[in-house]
């Protein structure tokens, strides 16, 4: 793969020069330098690394789920899914079972104070969309091969829930990104949901005290933001917005950032 190649191929994944350092290991100057044409010549073990991000993401960067049985990853269905034991969190992805790492204290925190911004908003408006929280089973793409539990969303037609299962995509989606699982929040699912139709996705990572915003209902992705931002919701036109200086300082006052 040529630096044409991967150009094109940042565009279509919608990929920011950060992402590709973190996922590359190279500096994120010089990831800018060579995608601007700053740097004429790039080394060949650079260019080996940033090819290795486009080429085998899935393989080089999500940790797959141990499954016991008889089938390969690439071939459990929502059936396997639903025979797992009530204290295996995993999410099925393209017939590849995941692990689910238990939610830390700061991720329960800030999924919890999006949720109740957004519960607060939908009914001072009297909206009929429905807010909701993990654990939630999202059977993605209506077929028998994917199954996710994002951390916090927004499904406007309720129709597609029944039970603890929203069938096709919500409209709004967050991850709280953690360690073991970011990989798979910024790159698998992040194709998932631009291509089941969700209209809005947040990744939100008090690590690197960072939002990415992807608005894919009006093309404008992605959108970096710091954690002492307010940042409107696409699909409510801005009328509402997550204060996350608020939710930073609350954290900070249980020294948990």
């Amino acid at each position: 793969m040529n630096l044409e190649q991967m150009k094109e191929r940042k565009r279509e994944l919608g990929y920011t020069y950060e992402q590709i350092a973190e996922l590359s290991g190279v500096p994120l100057g010089t990831v800018q330098k060579v995608f601007s044409g700053a740097t004429a010549s790039p080394r060949y073990d650079t260019l080996r690394a940033l090819e290795q991000v486009f080429q085998k993401k899935e393989e080089l960067f999500v940790r797959e789920a141990v499954v016991y049985g008889t089938k390969k990853q690439g071939e459990y269905t929502v059936e396997d899914y639903r025979a797992l034991p009530d204290d295996q969190r995993m999410e099925l992805i393209d017939g590849v079972l995941y692990d689910m790492a238990v939610p830390t204290g700061i991720h329960q925190i800030v999924g919890g104070e999006i949720y109740a911004v957004l519960r607060e908003h939908i009914r001072k408006k009297r909206g009929k969309c429905l807010p909701m929280y993990s654990p939630i089973d999202v059977q993605l793409d209506c077929d028998d091969k994917t199954i996710v539990q994002p951390d916090v969303l927004v499904l406007c037609d309720t129709g597609r829930l029944s039970g603890n299962t929203i069938t096709g995509a919500p409209d709004f989606i967050v991850e709280v990104l953690s360690k073991s699982t970011k990989k798979k929040d910024m790159f698998i699912k992040l194709n998932k949901y631009m291509n089941a139709g969700v209209r809005e996705y947040w990744m939100v990572d008090f690590d690197k005290m960072k939002i990415l915003v992807y608005d894919f209902e009006h093309d404008n992705y992605p959108v970096l933001y710091g954690t002492d931002s307010m940042i409107p919701v696409g699909i409510f036109g801005g009328e509402c917005t997550i204060d996350f200086g608020e939710i930073t300082e609350y954290l900070k006052s249980f020294s948990l950032i």
